[in-house]
C-alpha cells in the first residue's frame, strides 16, 4: 500500500512541475522580467520583427491585451437566461486571440499548416503577418501601436470603415495598449536580454 502512495506522490509531483512553462510570466508589467523569464518569447518576437517589421514592444503589448500571456486563453461563455451555457463569445484562442477564420487564412497564406495559436512563435508570427497586412491595406505603420491594435480588433475592413470611432471603450483600450507598448519599449532599451 505504501508503494502505491509513493508512486502516486511521485506522479503528482512530476505533474505539478511539468506545467510551469505554460504559465504566464510572473511580472507582466516588466518587459525585462518577461525577457529573462521567457527567452523563447523574446526569440520569437525578434524573429517576427525581422520578418514582418513589427517591433517587439508592439507585439508584447498586443499579446498582453489579448491574452495576458495565457497560451490557451479563450473568450468567456455566452449564457441564456444567465445560467445555460451556449458556447463562447467568439472563436478567439491562444496568445494572440486569433479567430478561426483569420487563423486559417494565415496558415494558407504563409504555408504554416502546423502553426498553433497556443505556441508563442506562431502567435507572434501571426501578429506580424496581420499587422503587415494592416500596413499594406490601411497604411498603418508597424510601430503605430494604437492604430495597429484598432485594425487588429476591428479587422482591416472595419478599420477602413471607421467602425472603431463609435466605440469609446475600444478607443480607450487602444490607448492603453499604446501606453503599454511605450512602457515596454522604454524598459527593453534599459535591460539586458
Amino acid at each position: 500500500m505504501s508503494r502505491i502512495l509513493i508512486v502516486l506522490f511521485g506522479v503528482l509531483l512530476l505533474a505539478s512541475c511539468g506545467g510551469g512553462s505554460k504559465q504566464p510570466p510572473s511580472k507582466l508589467n516588466d518587459a525585462c522580467s518577461i525577457a529573462r523569464e521567457r527567452p523563447d518569447y523574446m526569440k520569437a518576437f525578434k524573429s517576427t520583427e525581422r520578418k514582418w517589421g513589427v517591433p517587439v514592444h508592439v507585439q508584447m503589448a498586443t499579446i498582453y491585451q489579448e491574452s495576458r500571456y495565457k497560451h490557451d486563453a479563450r473568450t468567456p461563455h455566452k449564457y441564456v437566461l444567465g445560467v445555460i451555457p451556449m458556447g463562447r463569445q467568439s472563436s478567439a484562442y491562444g496568445f494572440s486571440q486569433a479567430l478561426d477564420g483569420t487563423w486559417d487564412e494565415y496558415q494558407r497564406e504563409t504555408g504554416k499548416r502546423r502553426a498553433k495559436r497556443d505556441r508563442i512563435r506562431d502567435a507572434s508570427d501571426f501578429i506580424g503577418w496581420y499587422m503587415n497586412k494592416s500596413h499594406q491595406r490601411n497604411g498603418i505603420h508597424p510601430s503605430d501601436t494604437r492604430n495597429q491594435y484598432l485594425a487588429y480588433h476591428e479587422g482591416h475592413t472595419g478599420y477602413a470603415r471607421g467602425s472603431h470611432y463609435s466605440k469609446t471603450w475600444l478607443l480607450n483600450v487602444a490607448n492603453d495598449v499604446d501606453a503599454r507598448a511605450k512602457l515596454y519599449q522604454a524598459q527593453l532599451s534599459g535591460c539586458r536580454h
